[in-house]
């Protein structure tokens, strides 16, 4: 298996928007095309499944 070691960058289409999807070491981020911000999450706190976890990608997705 590949260890991921730096940024992976990917684009794709969800109900005829564009976003673009970040995977680094550090965890992943989902933004809109052409846009800085987005959800950010951290694998610490995805694989924790912390509750606090979800309340911020709640928060986070109405910031879209």
């Amino acid at each position: 298996m590949t260890r991921l070691e730096k940024s992976l960058k990917r684009e794709l289409r969800i109900a005829k928007t564009s976003y673009v999807l970040t995977i680094d070491p550090g965890g992943f981020k989902l933004t809109k095309k052409g846009r800085r911000k987005g959800i950010e999450i951290e694998w610490k706190d995805l694989v924790s499944g912390d509750e606090a976890m979800a309340v911020a990608l709640r928060a986070s997705v109405d910031s879209l």
